[in-house]
């Protein structure tokens, strides 16, 4: 790595450690002519999917779209900043790990909810009463209907960790 200081092409790596969230590397350098030393974060490139709009147009992903789209779902919502970006943290997961170059707007609206849904009802219902166009009352009331005859997310999480034999999830 070239040095900003001086732009000396020969530098060495001092130390090296995991960042806090454990997903980049911070390397402290040293450049070998000049002595200045600097801080470099190394982190995987990954490319995200392209989005096939419902009109069926390509577009990049925004995650600042994905973040405005459930933060406005849990506007005045009792809800922990840390808790929505480890949901738009598993979304965008999803979408690097399922392998695709391309990925339907649908398939994201679908992951939303699944979030919303262990995050905050009153946020999913909201989301899903745009997402799926809800012309009338009676669409709300079978949506909340639907969702509380749902097991506890609590619930589904034990029974989750029984099935895998992981008794150290909770």
């Amino acid at each position: 790595m070239r040095c900003p200081f001086c732009r000396f092409q020969d530098t060495r790596v001092v130390d090296s450690r995991l960042s806090e969230d454990g997903d980049a590397v911070r390397r402290r350098r040293e450049c070998t002519q000049c002595g200045e030393r600097w801080t470099t974060l190394e982190r995987a490139f990954l490319r995200m999917p392209q989005i096939i709009k419902s009109d069926g147009k390509r577009e990049v992903f925004a995650d600042h779209k994905l973040r405005a789209g459930i933060q406005r779902a849990l506007e005045k919502r009792p809800v922990d900043a840390e808790n929505v970006e480890s949901a738009i943290h598993r979304i965008q997961h999803k979408m690097l790990t399922s392998g695709e170059r391309e990925i339907s707007s649908r398939q994201i609206g679908e992951w939303v909810m699944q979030e919303l849904t262990d995050l905050d009802q009153v946020a999913y219902v909201r989301f899903a009463s745009v997402y799926r166009s809800f012309q009338d009352v009676d669409e709300f009331k079978d949506e909340v209907s639907r969702l509380q005859n749902q097991p506890d997310t609590a619930l589904k999480k034990r029974q989750m960790s029984l099935l895998s034999g992981n008794d150290d999830d909770d």
